[in-house]
């Protein structure tokens, strides 16, 4: 079908019942004046612009991409693409960087790679040889392909000895992947998206799903116009899309979520609703949380979260009382002080009722970033590849051993460095290389003067890969050109686990390069080797860096080992883990309520959710958790900025549809800039009426750290709350000049959803607020599927 999906965002409703097979429908799109004749050749691949990671192929014609259509066997999208997918690839079509730059003269010029690649290999060298491993950092993106993220795993822990790497996944997912630590032992979703096929009730815990997984929202919407509906609870302080369609809504406070998470807790325990044989024999840590959560009754919880108590109630009787429950969980969670805590009650809850490991029973601790889950995989983050536990001297023989290095090389030392850390080192310049790949943290960033301040200054060189000049390359040393999607051969990973292969399109323009290639020539040049002098890596080609993925895999839970290109060509998407056992994947895991919990294959010994205290081994021990899930909380506590006389109202940021993080892509294609062009801010219709500020006024927003100028748009959000996309990158408009730089004691995921501002009207504006959104507007201002009036 060639639907318009701006302004149909979710296209025609196919109606399915529980327990019955989402039915096929295939998006597709074709450049002005295309036609399918016309189209030379398919290539099979998946859209890499949300982290729901659709199953599609890719139109070319005279060496050029030219149109997308979705895979109708595909197990993601049963055929279906969102906006981003069917648009978003125009973006890569102009404007792109074609040659290496380098600083001369206070400018970025060009040059040429053996130039470039010279002065990289210099200044890397000279640091290495006076300071060591500790002086090189490595910041990366969450739209890399697993072949890329191990290559510059194996460069930074086997052949520079660095624990200085993360990536842009610590804004986005980091809290995913510790939520799963804490409390089933390693990262990896538990769940499946076919789980919502025969869910009923649907949990959405800050997860504005409409906007930021459009096909996912799609398949939910299908079962939720089926004759038998799941029953769905929306924890979000917007009326979304989500919301609207929700049997409770619960708009709390943004900052708030652990308060009603551990009021949810607390009235299962106090209802009875709990399996007590799976507790007993799956579970360590009930009686710690009966007792943290016996007196977070409801009342008290909307005290805090500013909702009503029976709202409260009526969500606890839905998960209580369900027989299958799906729950997600993403950034409204996430972006929080209390990150992980809150995230963990959300797998509470689902332990305490049993509801893992079956059909319709699962949660989904989302990805915000399509490959976010293979940057934590295969460890180009903080962390060891293989969900391996560094504070485990095993895990670090085993990786010594197949990379042929002393164990003492790999950094095991300390806990791996994170983004925030990293940062600050980069900032005192104990850190002098700093490599930035892929992502724009100019503007994705937390207090955003801060970081031009680093990254602009002389202590330390940065070097940055990217497909366009952006807010970051523009404070560069050195910028070189890489290859896009699909100007590439590789492997991701979705939220679900499932794996896709994606074929190379078309060639990357000018002298753009893969980052596999571009992290290789730069292993090559520094002279990085094993014990016997055979270089790191031990490959040159995407096959061989998949085919070492798997041998470091194998065996753990993230297992790859029976997956080939051969078999993700002819299939598409097949969920790992996947052995020669199991070669056709795994749906779900922890089905007989065995967990990643034994102290030989844990991935962590676990935290405080308090104060992020490491538990240490002897004491992990010690609690004979023996394969069983960890049930932990901690009390509730207010977020870092509380509103003031000065700074009366809470910032809350978020996306819309139509954009994709800090638009690099999505502001070149012109259909999806044409849908959302501008910067706005959303404010309650009674806080518009106190500050007198009409629909498309200019107004001005102020934290403690910086000030933006938007159109006011009025909506449904809760009175004292702002919202503002992040998108938008000019300094007058970027909302990360307002957030402060505050994260999860865990996680260290940063705290992007609660900031103290305040909010005054500087002028009229030209008309309405120019970018639509999904949220719903309050009733002066309605609006249709597109979000304008």
């Amino acid at each position: 079908m060639r639907g318009d999906r701006i302004a149909d965002i979710w296209g025609p409703r196919t109606p399915f019942t529980s327990g019955t097979s989402w039915p096929q429908r295939v998006d597709q799109y074709l450049a002005d004046g295309v036609t399918e004749a016309e189209v030379e050749k398919w290539v099979r691949g998946a859209c890499l612009l949300c982290s729901n990671g659709c199953g599609l192929e890719v139109a070319v014609r005279d060496g050029r991409m030219v149109g997308v259509r979705g895979r109708a066997e595909d197990r993601v999208n049963h055929g279906r693409l969102g906006p981003k997918g069917l648009y978003g690839w125009q973006g890569q079509q102009h404007d792109r960087l074609t040659a290496p730059l380098i600083r001369s003269g206070g400018r970025l010029v060009e040059t040429d790679w053996e130039t470039a690649m010279q002065k990289v290999v210099e200044r890397s060298r000279s640091l290495l040889d006076a300071k060591g491993p500790l002086s090189h950092a490595f910041y990366t993106s969450g739209q890399l392909l697993i072949e890329e993220y191990y290559t510059l795993c194996v460069i930074g822990k086997a052949g520079i000895g660095t624990p200085h790497m993360d990536g842009n996944t610590r804004l986005c997912t980091a809290t995913a992947a510790s939520a799963f630590q804490e409390s089933f032992g390693s990262d990896g979703q538990p769940g499946s998206y076919t789980d919502i096929d025969s869910c009923d009730a649907l949990f959405l815990f800050g997860h504005n799903v409409a906007e930021t997984q459009s096909v996912l929202w799609t398949r939910m919407l299908d079962r939720l116009d089926a004759d038998d509906p799941p029953r769905l609870v929306c924890v979000d302080p917007r009326r979304t899309k989500v919301a609207e369609r929700a049997t409770v809504h619960l708009p709390v406070r943004n900052g708030t979520n652990l308060a009603v998470m551990n009021a949810l807790v607390h009235e299962l325990i106090a209802h009875g609703w709990i399996e007590e044989a799976y507790v007993q024999a799956h579970t360590v840590g009930f009686d710690e949380v009966d007792r943290l959560t016996r007196d977070a009754t409801p009342e008290w919880a909307a005290g805090i979260c500013g909702v009503r108590a029976d709202d409260i109630r009526a969500a606890a009787e839905i998960f209580g009382t369900s027989e299958r429950v799906v729950s997600t969980c993403s950034m409204g969670f996430y972006q929080s002080h209390q990150a992980t805590a809150a995230s963990c009650q959300v797998n509470n809850l689902h332990l305490l009722r049993g509801m893992l490991g079956r059909p319709g029973a699962g949660i989904l601790q989302m990805n915000g970033q399509p490959s976010a889950e293979n940057n934590r995989e295969a460890g180009c983050g903080p962390a060891l590849p293989g969900f391996r536990n560094w504070d485990n001297p095993e895990h670090v023989r085993e990786l010594a051993e197949l990379w042929n290095v002393d164990p003492l090389v790999i950094p095991h030392w300390a806990a791996p460095t994170d983004a925030n850390t990293i940062l600050r080192f980069a900032e005192q310049g104990s850190v002098g290389f700093l490599w930035i790949a892929g992502t724009n943290p100019a503007v994705s960033q937390p207090d955003l003067a801060r970081i031009r301040r680093i990254l602009s200054g002389d202590q330390c060189f940065v070097v940055v890969s990217d497909g366009y000049r952006t807010e970051t390359t523009e404070l560069a040393d050195v910028v070189l050109p890489a290859a896009l999607w699909a100007e590439k051969t590789g492997t991701y990973t979705n939220v679900d686990r499932t794996v896709h292969l994606q074929e190379k399109a078309v060639d990357p323009p000018g002298q753009a390069r893969g980052d596999q290639a571009i992290w290789t020539d730069y292993a090559r040049r520094m002279g990085l080797a094993d014990r016997d002098g055979r270089p790191i890596p031990a490959w040159d080609t995407p096959e061989q860096a998949f085919e070492a993925w798997k041998a470091a895999s194998a065996g753990r839970p993230c297992d790859y080992s029976g997956l080939t290109y051969q078999k993700l060509h002819d299939i598409g998407g097949i969920q790992w883990p996947c052995t020669p056992d199991a070669p056709d994947g795994t749906e779900r895991l922890f089905t007989d309520g065995v967990f990643n919990t034994a102290v030989d294959r844990c991935e962590t010994y676990g935290h405080h959710l308090a104060t992020g205290t490491p538990v240490g081994e002897l004491a992990y021990r010690a609690r004979q958790i023996d394969g069983r899930a960890v049930l932990k909380t901690v009390p509730y506590e207010h977020p870092y900025e509380e509103p003031d006389e000065t700074y009366p109202m809470r910032l809350t940021t978020g996306r819309t549809v139509y954009h994709w993080h800090t638009r690099t892509k999505t502001k070149r294609s012109r259909r999806l800039n044409e849908a959302a062009p501008a910067m706005w801010v959303e404010i309650s219709q009674p806080d518009s009426e106190r500050l007198g500020i009409t629909e498309g006024d200019l107004v001005r927003v102020t934290s403690r750290r910086g000030t933006i100028e938007a159109p006011a748009r009025i909506s449904h959000i809760r009175e004292g709350v702002v919202f503002a996309p992040w998108h938008y990158g000019d300094r007058e408009t970027a909302a990360n000049e307002l957030t402060l730089s505050g994260w999860d004691p865990v996680s260290k995921q940063p705290e992007l959803k609660v900031a103290a501002v305040s909010v005054e009207r500087i002028g009229p504006g030209d008309g309405p607020a120019p970018a639509p959104t999904t949220t719903a507007s309050a009733p002066v201002h309605p609006f249709d599927a597109t979000g304008r009036e």
